[in-house]
């Protein structure tokens, strides 16, 4: 899952903040957090094993991996939080909205201990306010070409945007079926800590 997804699964302004970063420290640092942003940074690899191998994800895999291999599953991510943010049976259009700004609030306020990487990120992430941009085909499109653009071994040329187009009825039935198991996984993950 990407952002707004790591940052919705979360159950506190701690886990919030190590569940956005946890791809940006190596695990070995992560003891260097205080608990509760250890802790959301556990959930946050919790949640991207439990994704990479859920049939719904695999499946959704299969529409980018022809033009894009290995990178279909950052594809499926992205594509993910699209669907998510269009979740109405969660949070309303507003909701969200007042979501991705509590979030990015959160980081600001925990902004001198992110990894330096992110931080140079986040101004961006709320100029742009990506994870609320998420629910617009040009955010998305913007997200992946962000995502082509990053990759090393992929040309930015490739027409990753219509393909999602093209099969996007599909991707969000895979979401739908996907999302509710992953939001489950994470409570039941939550009450162990």
């Amino acid at each position: 899952m990407n952002y707004l997804a790591h940052t919705f699964l979360s159950y506190s302004d701690e886990q919030i903040v190590g569940n956005i970063i946890g791809d940006f420290i190596k695990n070995k640092n992560r003891y260097n957090y205080p608990e509760g942003i250890q802790q959301g940074i556990t959930l946050h690899r919790a949640i991207d094993a439990f994704t990479d191998v859920h049939p719904k994800f695999l499946e959704a895999k299969k529409v980018f991996q022809p033009i894009v291999r290995l990178y279909s599953g950052a594809f499926v991510d992205v594509t993910f939080d699209y669907f998510l943010a269009h979740d109405t049976s969660i949070k309303s259009e507003k909701e969200w909205r007042d979501f991705s700004s509590y979030v990015y609030e959160v980081l600001n306020k925990y902004e001198e201990i992110l990894p330096e990487t992110f931080r140079k990120i986040l101004p961006r992430m709320e100029k742009d306010n990506w994870l609320y941009n998420y629910r617009f085909d040009w955010g998305m499109e913007y997200s992946i070409t962000n995502v082509l653009n990053k990759a090393k071994y992929l040309d930015n040329t490739i027409p990753v945007y219509g393909f999602f187009q093209y099969n996007k009825d599909f991707l969000r039935k895979c979401y739908e079926e996907f999302f509710p198991e992953l939001k489950n996984f994470c409570e039941k993950f939550n009450e162990n800590f």
